[in-house]
C-alpha cells in the first residue's frame, strides 16, 4: 500500500509540472509589420501564419515558440505591392515561401512569459531576436471548448540584415514588428 501511495505522489508530481504543448491557429496568428514610407505615412502588411508549436511550463517557467509564417500570402491591402514584396527586390516568395521564428529561451515575470529570445530567418536569413510580450492570456476557449493561449508581442528588426534593401534609405531600414498568436492545447 506505501509503495502505491508513494507511486501516486510521483504521478501527480510529474503531472502538476507537465508542459502543455499548444497548435498554432493559423486562422488567428500572424505577424505584422510597419515601416515608414518615404517618409509620408506608415505602411502595414501582414503574414499570415502556417503552422506552429508552443509548449508552455508556467510552473517551471520555461517554454518553447516555433512558428512559420507564409511569404507567399503576405498582405497590405495594395495588390500591386503584394505582387512587389514577393518578388526578387523584396521576399523572393517563390524561393523563401516560408518566414519563420524559433525561439532559444522564454523568459517569465511571475506566471506569464515577458520576453521570448530566438532566430528570426527571412528570405534564408537567420538573426537573433527578442520578442516582448505585450499581452498574454490563457484560458477555457469560449467556442472550441479547449484549452488556449493567446499573446502579443513586438520587437523592431533591421530589415536589411535579411537581405531587404530595396529602396533603402528612401525607406527606413527600421521596421516595426508585431506577432499575435493563438493557440490551441494539443
Amino acid at each position: 500500500m506505501k509503495k502505491l501511495f508513494a507511486l501516486a505522489l510521483v504521478v501527480a508530481a510529474a503531472s502538476a509540472s507537465a508542459a502543455d504543448t499548444y497548435s498554432v491557429d493559423p486562422n488567428h496568428t500572424h505577424a505584422t509589420f510597419a515601416f515608414q514610407h518615404l517618409g509620408f505615412s506608415t505602411f502595414h502588411g501582414k503574414l499570415p501564419a502556417k503552422s506552429g508549436t508552443i509548449v508552455l511550463d508556467r510552473a517551471q517557467k520555461t517554454g518553447t515558440v516555433d512558428v512559420q509564417f507564409d511569404v507567399k500570402a503576405i498582405a497590405t491591402g495594395v495588390p500591386k505591392f503584394d505582387d512587389h514584396l514577393r518578388s526578387k527586390d523584396f521576399f523572393e516568395a517563390d524561393k523563401h515561401a516560408t518566414a519563420s521564428f524559433k525561439s532559444n529561451k522564454v523568459s517569465f515575470n511571475g506566471e506569464n512569459p515577458a520576453t521570448v529570445a530566438g532566430d528570426l530567418t527571412i528570405k534564408g536569413v537567420t538573426k537573433p531576436v527578442t520578442l516582448q510580450i505585450t499581452g498574454f492570456k490563457c484560458g477555457q476557449h469560449p467556442m472550441a471548448k479547449v484549452a488556449a493561449c493567446g499573446a502579443n508581442a513586438t520587437a523592431k528588426i533591421k530589415r536589411s540584415d535579411f537581405g531587404l534593401s530595396y529602396a533603402l534609405p528612401a525607406v527606413p531600414d527600421e521596421i516595426g514588428l508585431d506577432i499575435e498568436v493563438e493557440a490551441m492545447q494539443k
